[in-house]
């Protein structure tokens, strides 16, 4: 009876250690969904113009 008392108390000791590490673990990704849910604070740059009319021009005028 004793060594049951002794291993129970052993597993009860170790429980809430095994608690927070699985907390530390699981948290990051318990988070990523909630992170992804927020997309209206991404500011994009504004895309940038196309250039590639004047080259096509400036090469047609140079063979004419």
């Amino acid at each position: 009876m004793n060594r049951i008392t002794t291993s129970a108390m052993k597993t009860l000791r170790l429980l809430p250690r095994a608690m927070l590490i699985l907390m530390l673990l699981a948290a990051p990704v318990l988070a990523v969904p909630m992170m992804r849910a927020n997309t209206g604070s991404i500011i994009e740059a504004p895309t940038p113009k196309k250039a590639g009319v004047g080259f096509v021009l400036l090469v047609s005028l140079q063979r004419g």
